[in-house]
């Protein structure tokens, strides 16, 4: 009823749902087991971004209500960054200090993505999320690269309520 009357929602929305789903293909633990990516917090925050970005992209393709719902994606995942920061107990007077360094590197890593995403360049790409994601596993760039690629592909067939619903994400490889 507090929730109600402080105008809060009850129930995600399909942002939140996207997210949710982003986040869970992120934390796929073939990503850490079989792809070398290491299991921190900030390796999880490049996963984060890539699946996000995918979906994004994926959502800008399905005209204005796609990109009114890619809006509202990267809204959602902007403000769990800052509810994840004070959970991990970073103060009030900290938190948008951070949230500035936070979302500078969103931007980056989704700038450095997207060319290769676009445009196919699977070598591009490894060479950006190997820097990012996995710059102690050499291997893991191209893995990971291929990836993404098999998961735009993925994504392209897919309509906003089969994306809402639960994205056809494909195989990590192992």
């Amino acid at each position: 009823m507090l929730k109600r009357l402080l105008g809060l929602k009850s129930r995600p929305d399909a942002a939140d749902r996207l997210y949710a789903h982003a986040v869970a293909q992120a934390r796929d633990v073939r990503f850490y087991a079989g792809l070398g990516v290491a299991d921190r917090i900030d390796s999880r925050f490049e996963l984060y971004v890539l699946h996000v970005q995918l979906l994004i992209l994926r959502l800008q393709e399905l005209g204005d209500e796609g990109r009114d719902l890619a809006q509202r994606l990267f809204d959602v995942f902007v403000s769990a960054l800052d509810n994840d920061l004070r959970e991990l107990g970073v103060g009030d007077l900290s938190v948008a200090k951070k949230m500035r360094k936070l979302s500078e590197q969103v931007y980056g890593r989704m700038s450095a993505y997207e060319p290769g995403l676009k445009g196919g360049d699977e070598t591009d790409l490894a060479g950006a999320l190997g820097r990012n994601v996995a710059p102690e596993a050499s291997a893991a760039g191209s893995a990971l690269a291929g990836y993404a690629l098999a998961a735009k592909a993925a994504l392209a067939g897919q309509d906003v309520r089969a994306l809402i619903q639960g994205p056809n994400w494909p195989e990590v490889p192992a």
